[in-house]
């Protein structure tokens, strides 16, 4: 597939396209932020890299990330 059948398909599906795309974001969001605050550095560029429309992104927060409080650690200090 070339740049024009990507383009045609864009200017006959760009809602599907438009939709594709916001799922993409909320889904690579969501896995960045949940990488950046478990300090997995490793995954985030991989994330940040790959572009699987979501897939990666709701795979790595299913079966890696860490579950429960995404709060960072506040272990030896006083309140």
């Amino acid at each position: 597939m070339g740049i024009r059948e990507l383009g045609g398909i864009v200017h006959r599906h760009p809602v599907l396209v438009a939709a594709v795309v916001i799922w993409s974001l909320i889904w690579k969001g969501l896995a960045l932020w949940r990488a950046a605050r478990a300090q997995q550095p490793a995954w985030f560029v991989v994330l940040l890299v790959a572009n699987t429309a979501g897939l990666l992104e709701i795979a790595y927060l299913a079966f890696v990330a860490p579950r429960g409080s995404t709060e960072p650690s506040r272990a030896g200090t006083s309140a």
